[in-house]
């Protein structure tokens, strides 16, 4: 029997036994090219008894693209792979992953590739294939021939196209997609990201090619990435001081343009520049009528080149999504330039970080273009933004900066040229997509040599630190949503949450009182003796020591036995309620009390000055005399003996043989304090009188 009889044998019989149950419901996306491949008189050939039908079908497309017969691409895997790479346990998705990463390195160089069809339809075919790469995987969901996908499919396969996805912000994209389809992503759906994505693109081109700044924007042939307030219904208002205009916001790659607008023509534009070190501060801003901040719809910017900050205000009816948008892709541009300066970056790597981050903001512009069902946030699916957020951020900027910096012979050893053992890199895109970054990109002609994010059957460092640094944030959220649920409302439940929070400590300070006030003049000798001792021998770091190990003794004792117990809540006495008068007079009486508080602490002060300056001389004098006393003290007898004394000074005082002494003393320090004048203050009213000029 030949071994095209053999192949075509035994596919008839796996359909037979039903191993292929799923192809006899309904016609599914990979019936037709099995069907083709099962009559072909080459069967034997296209087909690898190591993948699943759906890995086979992908293989057999990929192996079309490369003009590579699947035996030939098996044989080069096999050549250049690593021996864990071709573990038979893993070998069917690793070899799936191989072809899929040359074929997309192949197939993103050819230009509006996001245009057809059938590219969009392999990738996601791609996804689907390396869900089931082999028979023992399990059958995939076919309901009524539509596909779909997870999102550890999706985090593989999609950053290998780096304008559709990056590893750092992969996870979110994919949740924002698949956010109505219970977490599984549908080819209808990611076809009209894919679509959007090269209106994105194209607007893009449109923009940097345009005239528009052209004279300002030549010299590092500045990318447009977007433009707002040409619409007089949406103006972008400019304040400076007092002053607003409404105009044109342009932000490009390196830096933010504003043109205000005039009657027929707009002004010279002022450069705000994101690409130097400046210190540049960008937050959200409230603005209003007359300098009052009622709306939240601006964007503040401070840097030392300015004489005074810059608010950029995006009015809107309703929300301050417009605000969000232009607030996050702004940072992301100033992030990406101050991970270029801290990690000093130039050349191609350069050109690298700053298509990462023009990358991230196309991909926002395209889900805004989806009219999605839940609202978008921006920061979440921007690399910078993401690194600037997440816990562990910097270690993820850390390691795509070693990624970056490798030596050329690292570069060389890691990805040769063609061997799909790494997704392709931003920069490889950059001549398809007609960008052109300073003189790095015209004059090297191998560009491959910035190395991708994702290695074939293993995590690169940077997939780790994501990894890391993602399950740290779930944490943080979790503990974030436990302290928004006990939060209170009104300052007097507030405080009587805290004073039950505190009632331990209040009762270890009541019981430090009762000591030091000799109520119990037996525990208060013991108490004396016991610290007198220990101060004596020099054992306070062991005494804090066994304390500390007392607390963790506690802890671990209460995480093993209360182990699966619910946690004990805190029963708090809320107080009567109270109405709006009531909680504003609290709330004066709590000013007034803090007033007086800085009142008392700025006498102290004020006294203090007046010791210095000798308004008070025999005040002074005596001040004086005791400094000097200290200062014998603390020079000749050793700090022990001080500690000593001062301890025993302060658990002695109100003994029953001081307590008279003290008492009397204690007079005598209070009017010696209250003879001493508080030093002249002259308080000048300079707001006054620019108020009345």
């Amino acid at each position: 029997m030949t071994m095209v009889s053999r192949t075509r044998s035994m596919l008839e019989g796996l359909v037979k036994e039903g191993s292929f149950k799923w192809l006899n419901k309904k016609r599914g996306i990979f019936d037709e090219e099995i069907e083709e491949m099962e009559q072909s008189p080459s069967a034997g050939k296209n087909w690898l008894p190591e993948l699943s039908p759906p890995a086979n079908v992908v293989v057999r497309r990929c192996s079309k693209i490369l003009d590579l017969s699947i035996h030939q691409l098996q044989d080069n895997f096999d050549a250049e792979a690593s021996e864990s790479l071709k573990h038979k346990s893993n070998y069917a998705r690793n070899f799936l992953e191989y072809c899929c990463f040359m074929t997309l390195s192949r197939s993103i160089q050819v230009a509006g590739y996001l245009e057809d069809n059938k590219f969009r339809r392999l990738t996601f075919d791609m996804m689907v294939s390396w869900e089931f790469p082999s028979d023992d995987c399990g059958t995939y969901s076919n309901v009524d021939g539509d596909v779909t996908v997870g999102i550890e499919a999706f985090s593989r396969i999609a950053p290998a196209i780096p304008i559709v996805a990056n590893v750092i912000v992969s996870g979110k994209i994919f949740e924002v997609l698949a956010a109505s389809t219970t977490d599984r992503l549908h080819f209808s759906v990611y076809d009209k990201y894919l679509i959007r994505l090269e209106r994105a693109i194209r607007k893009l081109q449109s923009q940097s090619e345009s005239s528009l700044l052209s004279s300002l924007r030549s010299a590092r042939r500045e990318k447009i990435l977007e433009v707002d307030g040409t619409v007089t219904t949406q103006p972008v208002l400019e304040h400076v001081g007092m002053s607003t205009w409404p105009g044109r916001l342009t932000l490009t790659d390196h830096a933010l343009y504003f043109e205000a607008l005039r009657v027929v023509s707009y002004d010279k534009a002022k450069v705000y520049d994101l690409a130097n070190e400046l210190q540049q501060v960008i937050r959200p801003e409230l603005t209003g009528p007359w300098g009052t901040r009622l709306f939240d719809k601006a964007v503040f910017y401070k840097s030392i080149s300015l004489s005074e900050p810059v608010v950029m205000e995006f009015p809107e009816l309703k929300g301050h999504t417009r605000r969000d948008y232009w607030l996050a892709i702004i940072r992301e541009v100033l992030f990406a330039h101050k991970f270029l300066l801290k990690y000093r970056i130039s050349g191609l790597e350069r050109d690298e970080v700053l298509l990462k981050a023009i990358f991230g903001i196309l991909r926002v512009q395209a889900l805004r273009e989806m009219s999605l069902t839940t609202p978008l946030s921006i920061e979440p699916l921007l690399i910078f933004n993401v690194c600037d957020q997440l816990p562990g951020g910097d270690l993820i900027l850390e390691k795509l900066a070693n990624m970056l910096t490798l030596g050329d012979g690292d570069r060389k050893r890691t990805l040769k040229s063609g061997n799909g053992m790494y997704s392709t890199s931003a920069l490889s895109l950059a001549s398809e997509l007609g960008f052109v970054f300073g003189t790095s990109s015209s004059t090297t002609s191998d560009t491959r040599l910035v190395v991708g994010e994702i290695a074939v059957g293993k995590m690169t460092p940077l997939e780790k630190a994501v990894k890391e640094a993602r399950s740290s944030y779930e944490n943080v959220v979790q503990a974030q949503a436990t302290v928004d649920g006990v939060k209170v409302d009104g300052i007097d439940t507030n405080l009587a949450v805290m004073k039950e929070l505190l009632s331990p400590v209040t009762e270890i300070w009541n019981w430090i009182i009762l000591l030091l006030n000799w109520e119990n003049p037996l525990k208060s000798t013991a108490f004396c003796l016991i610290s007198t001792y220990i101060i004596y021998r020099g054992w306070i770091g062991y005494a804090l020591a066994a304390l500390l190990i007392l607390f963790a003794l506690f802890m671990i004792l209460t995480r093993y036995i209360g182990q699966g117990t619910p946690v004990d809540q805190l029963k708090v006495v809320a107080p009567p309620p109270m109405n709006t008068m009531e909680q504003l007079l609290a709330v004066q009486n709590a000013v007034s009390q803090v007033e007086e508080l800085i009142q008392d602490g700025n006498i102290a002060l004020l006294k203090g000055r007046a010791l210095l300056l000798s308004i008070f001389p025999q005040a002074t004098e005596k001040f004086a005399l005791a400094l000097l006393a200290l200062a014998l003290v603390l020079a000749l007898l050793p700090v022990r003996y001080i500690v000593l004394l001062t301890f025993l000074e302060t658990s002695t005082r109100y003994s029953p043989v001081r307590r008279a002494s003290t008492e009397r003393w204690t007079r005598r320090f209070r009017d010696w304090w209250f003879s001493i004048p508080a030093a002249p203050v002259l308080l000048e009213r300079v707001g006054d009188d620019k108020k009345r000029r």
